[in-house]
């Protein structure tokens, strides 16, 4: 049974974990165990209780000294209970004082995965039926009551969590900080791995032991953001790719989130996560209730490439509700880096032409189409058609492209206004910023108030109507600065503190209604890149750019740290133009490819400049992408074989699932002068399998056990002779009968 509850002692148990909870005898929910799955046992003579000087005791354990919250392991510690940890819940529950402690108060088991409304969580479906534990925790002077959500979904091997406060008392109460989810380890030592970075710059992995005292990974910037990915491993010392125990936590939000790690004077571990409780505060009014975003958990006692693969399954297959989730993605060109803003008519027909010619399959217009928009000062807000640059709008476009045999797609950014704007001119108080205050702009750009359901309403009317004129299949959805100066002027003085996290809500809003009426396009989320690539974007927008850089080697560093915990075929990629526009640097075109395969794929250039020679290579990529790209994106588990992050070689693989097929990528950064072999050993073959082997001009046949074990030699000074630096190779594998 997935769930599993005798002697007020509940057990999740997932295909390869188990996960476990008890009431104690002071009426407490106390954790006792996660990690490989074992049978339904106690595990709380795991807990050792001693009297631990200066711990705080909690109401009638006064002669037992050695039974305090400040060592125990918690499924939802609260700030106010003696436990000097980092906290889920800090509140003032109507007494002026920010304190608190809850107690076991009921449960109930549900069929089922819960839902949370207005925030994005994983769902039962056909392949995975999950099901719901609800522990409800009541405080003990308050009518304050905390429901603890689980979902299980066994054959998934995830679990998720969230929370939701209820308020009963007959006042208000105040919440200035509520975390979705704690994971108390105990005894264990562990490195935190996160993901950081910059614009243009995404998802740079770290590895670290963590110290005593607190590890802490924010983002105040109002989405989850460049610098910081809402998503931790916590690994044993010598875990690797294929060996070792790990834990993962995922935020399934868009906002700012904050995740803190402590190990305590015990050397123990205790994670949470939750909404950043920077400039966060939350009234609830008697009969309220505030819910948490989602977390989902996930462990792996084989390593991180397993702990990726259940999440990329998991996420395709239970969180993505779009019809796209599971179908191959067309191949596109977008005309940014060929036209910018100084486009029209026939010269994105002539780009359409040449892309027909290719075989491509889509023709996505970038910014610059709508309003008076030629540069970044003006426009945003104004979601017409601007007539100068296509006469025949959007619609007379679109179906011109369409005639060509490419579908259309469309470039938006919808939560952003221009002080130059006939939006902004109509309604200077839907701007984000306290009125005579000091506002501060990025790319001279400033935030719509998605807090106000009016301000929502405006520009969905204004979107819908282009859509509803036009042909088009895909919109690439872009927000192109944080938040600051989080002040609505919309709401009350006392209600600031629940601008930013209903700003998301508003985005969801906006997301849901147009998912929901154009069922049908594909929508890929943009935020100057990457800096919403989270969760809570997929369950919307089953695909997201991956980086506003474009450069094929930087792109193995911000590919590699993504594919941890999202899908391949979420992670938008393009060859680009060069010199590159961002570095500045000229890879080769193989190489370009040769990264982008392992996305969605497209190009990101002006086709009518390439060389005839050129013309011929896209045309064999684009070939080569649609033979494979049912095995990379659909049909296959990726694998990481090197890491950018440890040298100067990068590879990676996807292998279909019968292990009939594959394709690997190798890459090199940098020339070495008179360069040794080097042999790659290739992951996830079936060890009694013959194999062929192709890359290049050459030919290798070989078992699997051989092919991963002792691995295929890479010529390196071949590599270097043929194209200098950032050389790659591309291997297809395929079973022999």
């Amino acid at each position: 049974m997935a769930i599993n509850i005798k002697n007020q002692i509940f057990t999740l148990h997932t295909k390869n974990s188990t996960y476990q909870m008890k009431v104690d005898e002071q009426n407490m929910l106390i954790h006792t165990y996660y990690g490989n799955r074992t049978d339904d046992t106690d595990c709380s003579y795991l807990i050792r209780m001693a009297d631990r000087g200066f711990s705080g005791n909690i109401p009638g354990t006064d002669r037992e000294r050695v039974y305090s919250l400040d060592f125990l392991p918690q499924e939802f510690p609260v700030y106010g209970d003696g436990d000097y940890r980092v906290d889920c819940l800090k509140a003032d529950l109507g007494s002026g004082v920010q304190d608190g402690i809850f107690f076991f108060d009921s449960y109930q088991v549900r069929d089922g995965k819960y839902n949370i409304p207005g925030l994005p969580a994983f769902f039962s479906s056909e392949k995975s039926e999950g099901k719901t534990l609800e522990i409800v925790l009541k405080d003990a002077v308050e009518e304050v009551y905390v429901h603890l959500l689980y979902g299980v979904f066994e054959e998934l091997d995830i679990i998720t969590r969230a929370a939701v406060v209820e308020n009963r008392t007959e006042g208000d109460i105040q919440i200035s900080r509520i975390m979705s989810a704690c994971l108390d380890l105990g005894m264990g030592k562990y490195d935190l791995i996160h993901f950081y970075g910059k614009h243009a710059g995404e998802r740079q992995m770290e590895r670290n032991s963590l110290p005593h005292g607190i590890t802490e990974l924010r983002s105040t910037r109002g989405t989850s953001s460049h610098q910081h990915n809402p998503f931790v491993i916590l690994a044993d010392k010598d875990t690797t790719e294929s060996t070792g125990e790990c834990y993962s936590a995922s935020f399934l939000y868009s906002g700012g989130f904050h995740a803190q790690a402590e190990v305590d004077q015990f050397n123990q571990t205790r994670l949470v996560i939750g909404i950043d409780d920077y400039d966060f505060s939350w009234k609830l009014k008697k009969g309220e209730s505030f819910s948490t975003p989602e977390v989902c958990l996930t462990y792996s006692a084989d390593g991180f490439s397993k702990l990726s693969q259940t999440l990329h399954q998991a996420i395709v297959s239970n969180l993505i509700r779009s019809c796209w989730k599971d179908r191959v993605r067309p191949i596109l060109v977008n005309n940014w880096e060929a036209t910018y803003f100084d486009f029209n008519k026939d010269n994105l027909i002539a780009i359409a032409k040449e892309a027909a010619e290719l075989n491509l399959d889509m023709l996505v217009l970038d910014d610059g189409w709508f309003g008076k928009r030629d540069d970044d000062f003006s426009g945003l807000g104004d979601w017409f058609v601007n007539k100068n640059k296509l006469p025949n709008g959007i619609s007379g476009l679109s179906r011109k492209i369409e005639e060509m045999g490419l579908k259309f797609g469309l470039w938006v950014e919808l939560e952003m206004v221009n002080k130059n704007s006939d939006c902004y001119r109509a309604h200077p108080d839907w701007l984000i910023g306290a009125p005579d205050r000091f506002e501060s702009h990025s790319r001279h750009q400033h935030v719509l108030d998605f807090s106000r359901p009016e301000v929502v309403d405006f520009i969905y009317d204004s979107i819908s109507k282009v859509i509803e004129e036009s042909s088009i299949s895909y919109i690439k959805w872009d927000m192109n600065r944080y938040m600051s100066e989080p002040f609505s002027r919309g709401a009350s003085a006392a209600d600031q503190g629940k601008t930013m996290h209903k700003y998301i809500l508003g985005v969801y809003e906006l997301y849901t209604r147009l998912t929901e009426r154009f069922p049908d396009i594909l929508f890929e989320s943009c935020a100057s890149g990457g800096a919403r690539f989270d969760p809570g974007m997929l369950y919307f927008a089953p695909q997201t750019w991956t980086s506003d850089d474009t450069d094929a080697a930087e792109r193995e560093k911000i590919q590699y740290g993504t594919s941890f915990v999202y899908p391949i075929v979420s992670m938008g990629s393009h060859v680009s133009a060069v010199p590159n526009h961002q570095l500045h640097r000229t890879t080769p075109l193989s190489t370009r490819a040769n990264v982008a395969y392992f996305g969605t794929f497209g190009y990101e250039l002006d086709l009518n400049l390439l060389s005839a020679k050129e013309i011929e290579e896209v045309k064999a990529q684009v070939e080569f992408m649609k033979e494979h790209r049912d095995l990379i994106q659909v049909e296959g588990d990726f694998y990481r074989i090197l890491s950018p992050f440890e040298g100067n070689d990068t590879a990676w693989m996807v292998v279909s699932r019968d292990k009939k097929q594959a394709v690997a990528g190798y890459y090199e950064r940098l020339n070495k002068v008179n360069a040794s072999w080097m042999r790659l050993r290739f992951k996830g073959l079936d060890e009694d399998q013959l194999y062929k082997v192709k890359w290049e001009d050459k030919c290798l046949k070989a078992y699997g056990n051989e092919l991963m074990y002792a691995g295929i030699p890479v010529d390196r000074d071949y590599c270097n002779k043929t194209n200098g630096d950032f050389h790659s190779v591309l291997y297809t594998i395929e079973a022999e009968d």
